[in-house]
């Protein structure tokens, strides 16, 4: 029996007949849904193609397109790094034994996450800037940088929480009994079991990440959004250019959950080895054989 036979019932001849229909219905309100707004552009004058050429010439995108997206992935990176420092490091304070450090971490860890990105970005920004701490150049990119690790961060460290919490009793009970303390059992072996499990919300966070670089705009960071609306702004092709920005976020993200899906994949293959590889050491050897020899089928015991 297949483990979807166990959630549902599989659909009946009229089920599938009304999936179909309705799938149809999507296919055509989709699809009208670009055909009025290409309708709509097209009456705007915003699908001349001398608007749209003008977005694939080697001065827009070495001058504009291919410095934002540089600035995006430089900024998405060191918040990338530096969040998931912060999630792990406040995340297992949020599980330590110690309460004065659990209730530290758990009131940091809560006010970033309910304060606004943006918010704390103009802060940073605004704190930067009043101070010349990192120079002209660097203020707006520290404060997206910022911004980007307090609540993305917040976020990793509920994840890390949730992951140990959901993780057997039987994991901590064994690493105590071997003697180790709840810190070393928290850092050995329940927290790289919950990582690999959170992996996929890890992958999501990551994309969030990536995608609020776009903040960035509002405080005069050159990432990809803000080179693309100056782009428009030199060539009178804003809303191209705008569309332009949405395919390659698109691309971007779609190119980070692949490789993030490939690690995922591999970390998984990984475990099932060593899983695997620890097992047949741990395997007592069979009556009439050697340890570490193996035994001919139907082979007579000495």
């Amino acid at each position: 029996m297949s483990a979807t036979s166990i959630l549902f019932d599989a659909p009946g001849p009229r089920a599938r007949a009304r999936h179909r229909v309705l799938t149809g219905f999507g296919i055509l309100l989709a699809a009208g849904t670009i055909g009025g707004i290409l309708w709509k552009l097209g009456e705007a004058g915003q699908l001349r193609a001398s608007l749209w050429t003008a977005l694939f010439t080697s001065d827009a995108w070495f001058e504009y397109i291919v410095p934002g997206i540089l600035k995006t992935l430089q900024a998405a990176a060191v918040s990338i790094v530096l969040a998931i420092v912060f999630g792990l490091v406040f995340g297992m304070g949020r599980l330590s034994s110690i309460a004065p450090v659990r209730w530290v971490c758990g009131v940091v860890v809560e006010f970033f996450r309910a304060v606004p990105v943006l918010l704390m970005m103009y802060f940073a920004f605004r704190l930067y800037t009043v101070n010349n701490v990192f120079g002209v150049s660097f203020n707006s990119f520290y404060a997206v940088v910022t911004g980007l690790t307090l609540y993305n961060g917040s976020v990793i460290a509920e994840l890390v929480r949730s992951g140990v919490h959901q993780l057997p009793k039987g994991q901590s009970e064994a690493g105590l009994s071997v003697g180790l303390t709840p810190t070393q059992t928290l850092r050995s072996i329940q927290l790289p079991q919950a990582l690999t499990a959170m992996l996929p919300a890890l992958v999501g966070q990551l994309v969030v990440i990536l995608k609020d670089t776009a903040l960035g705009t509002a405080i005069t960071y050159p990432e990809l959004l803000q080179q693309t609306r100056d782009l428009g702004t030199a060539y009178g092709n804003v809303i191209p250019a705008y569309i332009l920005a949405a395919v390659l976020f698109i691309l971007i993200n779609y190119g980070l959950t692949v490789l993030a899906g490939r690690v995922e994949k591999r970390i998984n293959r990984r475990g099932k080895t060593a899983g695997g590889a620890a097992t047949a050491a741990v395997m007592p050897a069979a009556p009439g054989t050697e340890a570490g020899a193996d035994a001919a089928p139907g082979a007579a015991p000495r």
